[in-house]
């Protein structure tokens, strides 16, 4: 029964996400409506430009209470593992933000756009 489901809502999403790429449904704004002409790529790079901007961030001040935790930690072994820990995951953090930029700009080469960030 859950595998029927299952099946379901993949076609379901699959034939809604594909059906306008089939019906040639382009959306041009007409001019002087002061709609925007944004292309779907422009759309999801700017999404993507902010949440590794967030992620970024958040890595960041995350390294920082790391820091402060391991400062405060007066010797205690446990503090010191969980400090640690923290920082490791908050250097993973910002590896990770960093690798999707440069996914990023690695698609946009791939794809043979001329966009100089």
């Amino acid at each position: 029964m859950k595998n029927k489901i299952r099946i379901m809502i993949f076609s379901v999403a699959s034939t809604t996400l594909t059906f306008p790429a089939l019906a040639l449904a382009q959306f041009s704004a007409p001019a002087g409506t002061g709609l925007p002409v944004n292309s779907v790529y422009d759309i999801i790079s700017g999404i993507m430009f902010w949440l590794l901007a967030i992620v970024g961030i958040v890595g960041v001040i995350g390294f920082a209470i790391a820091g402060i935790l391991y400062l405060t930690a007066a010797g205690d072994d446990s503090r010191i593992q969980q400090a640690k820990s923290a920082m490791l995951y908050s250097i993973i953090g910002v590896i990770v933000a960093l690798s999707g930029l440069v996914a990023i700009h690695f698609a946009s080469g791939l794809l043979g756009g001329q966009r100089q960030f």
